[in-house]
């Protein structure tokens, strides 16, 4: 009995901890549904199977590079080398896959080029105290001329095959997006994924009650490489081939839907449904703007101005409490 009591007495924790992680998101969520009626209602093909496929193929990288930001910024860190390493994935994968490497072996080395890379950062990061925007932002010229080495200009191929199963008729990038959000839950259930929130909210206690901190945020890099170079993979499945600069954008916008979906920039704060439904306000912003016949600077200063008021909104709020 005396090994029951202690978690019937923290299960009443779990929603008030889920309530604090989600503060201000579901205000976001309303605003996601009002983008998405007004996205279906000026392009009603979204709700035919091809149309709802290129919808999600359209937002499926940007969904990807939320999550790699967000998973650094939840333990108190930031990465300004996304988009390198996004082109470097696209690259690799354009360079390898036509090759004798094949499909498996140009997927194999997209992954461990990734892996490889967040895991490096995240030891110098961590291991030698340094800042984290200061190292990412060193890395994102080191792997973006890595890029341009492997790559000097567009090109190199991609299997028909790979890009029409990909960026085809069919939703794959929905069903592989659900399974990375369920493979994401399952992190959380182990030590290094339980360690993640108090590496961020409080990394001197976490460490104190004996969490390894240390490896919960290296992990974290790593993580986020990955999901990076499998974004460029995806984009190049998408162009059929490689850019060594085509992943530029997505740094910006990384952070962009990761403060959108309420994540903090001090580490502990938010959650990656969070991270996600910003990343899907910003394509659908994108989508109806579009439609609606914005020119590309209207779009830009409107995405400014959404995104300053969904950043300023939760802050305002807290002091008039």
């Amino acid at each position: 009995m005396s090994a029951v009591q202690p978690s019937s007495k923290s299960r009443p924790l779990y929603w008030p901890v889920q309530s604090r992680r989600n503060a201000g998101v579901h205000g976001l969520f309303a605003v996601v549904l009002l983008f998405l009626i007004a996205y279906g209602i000026l392009f009603p093909g979204l709700f035919t199977l091809a149309g709802f496929a290129k919808f999600t193929q359209s937002w499926f990288p940007l969904a990807l590079v939320a999550m790699a930001q967000a998973i650094l910024m939840l333990t108190g860190g930031i990465s300004l080398a996304i988009g390198a390493t996004v082109s470097l994935g696209a690259v690799i994968a354009a360079t390898t896959m036509s090759g004798p490497l094949g499909v498996v072996g140009g997927t194999a080395a997209v992954v461990l080029t990734g892996l490889g890379i967040g895991a490096a950062t995240g030891l110098i990061v961590v291991k030698l105290r340094l800042p984290a925007i200061v190292v990412t932002l060193a890395g994102s010229f080191i792997v973006g001329g890595a890029a341009l080495l492997v790559l000097p200009r567009p090109g190199g191929s991609i299997p028909d095959w790979l890009s029409n199963l990909l960026a085809g008729n069919t939703p794959a990038a929905f069903i592989i997006l659900v399974v990375i959000v369920l493979l994401w839950k399952l992190y959380l259930a182990t030590p290094l994924g339980l360690s993640l929130y108090a590496a961020g909210e409080n990394p001197v206690g976490a460490y104190r009650s004996g969490a390894p901190v240390d490896a919960a945020r290296i992990a974290a890099y790593a993580i986020s490489g990955l999901l990076s170079t499998g974004a460029g993979l995806f984009v190049a499945a998408q162009t059929g081939s490689g850019d060594p600069v085509i992943g530029t954008a997505f740094t910006l916008n990384s952070i962009a839907a990761a403060v959108l979906g309420g994540i903090g920039f001090l580490g502990g704060q938010g959650t990656m449904r969070g991270a996600l439904a910003g990343s899907l306000l910003l394509s659908l912003m994108i989508s109806v703007m579009f439609f609606l016949g914005f020119t590309p600077v209207a779009q830009y200063v409107a995405q400014g101005l959404i995104i300053i008021g969904a950043v300023a909104l939760p802050q305002f709020r807290k002091v008039q409490r």
